[in-house]
Formats: structure tokens, sequence, C-alpha cells
């Protein structure tokens, strides 16, 4: 169980969001993060004959796990939120999972990391698919990024 919820819940204004399902999206980015590391270590001690064949699966898995990490943090700030980049940071999400899922169900059959871990982006990709359009820009967004920041009292 993680503290997703609960930290959602004790935010004292609006999200704009529903907050469980932001949560899950939020949780799914993390597991998909750490699934990728994991698959790309795994990748990583196949045997030297492999990794050529394991190159472009290892790079894919490295860069799913960055843009999950991110995405995670930017679901996870709402204060001076600016739905421009939270749409833009999901959509690059959605494409990271899409191919890092691509490429490891290439070797599936042979890696069980690789199957564990294309399941996980794929369902990482759906929960983001799914977020897609709460976080469609409104076009009423600040112009500039300090009118966004919280005003001082």
């Amino acid at each position: 169980m993680t503290n997703t919820v609960q930290m959602l819940e004790t935010y004292p204004a609006e999200i704009g969001l529903e907050r469980q399902q932001l949560a899950k999206v939020i949780d799914t980015l993390t597991n998909c993060a750490q699934t990728c590391t994991a698959c790309a270590d795994a990748c990583l001690s196949e045997s030297a004959d492999e990794l050529p064949r394991l190159a472009r699966c290892i790079r894919d898995n490295l860069d799913c796990a960055d843009i999950c990490t991110t995405t995670s943090s930017v679901l996870s700030r709402h204060t001076g939120y600016d739905a421009r980049v939270t749409h833009a940071q999901v959509q690059a999400a959605i494409q990271a999972t899409k191919t890092c899922g691509d490429s490891c169900q290439e070797h599936a059959e042979h890696h069980e990391h690789c199957r564990i871990c294309a399941q996980a982006c794929r369902e990482t990709e759906q929960a983001l698919n799914d977020l897609l359009p709460h976080v469609e820009p409104s076009g009423q967004a600040p112009r500039q990024p300090s009118q966004a920041a919280p005003q001082q009292g």
C-alpha cells in the first residue's frame, strides 16, 4: 500500500482530477519505473552473447523508467498547475511505455523479466491513456510561468 491516495486527499486546494484515478496512475507509473529499472538490470545480467540483442531493450527500459518517474512527480504536484505541461508529459509517458512494452515483448518468450516488464508497460500505457482526456489543456492557463505561482499573502 502506498501513501499516494492519502497525500492527494490531504491536498488543501482543488485538484481538478478524480483523486482515486490520479493516485492509481501515479502508483502505476512508480511501479512501471521500478519494473523497467529491474528489467534493464536483468538484461545486463544475461549472457554476453545476448547483450547485443538486448541493447535496445535496455535503452528503452532506462528511458521508460526515467520518463515514468518524472511523470509521477509532475502528476503529484498541483500548486501552480499548468495543464499544457502535464498533458505533454503524459503524452511522453504514453509513448515511452508503448515503446518499452513493444521492445520487451520482442524478448518475452526467452526472458521472463521482459515479459513482466512488457505487461507493466501495457498497464501503465492504458492508465495514462485513460487519464489523458482529463488533463487536456483548456486554453485558460496563465501566459507566463510567474502568473502560475501561488500568490503570497
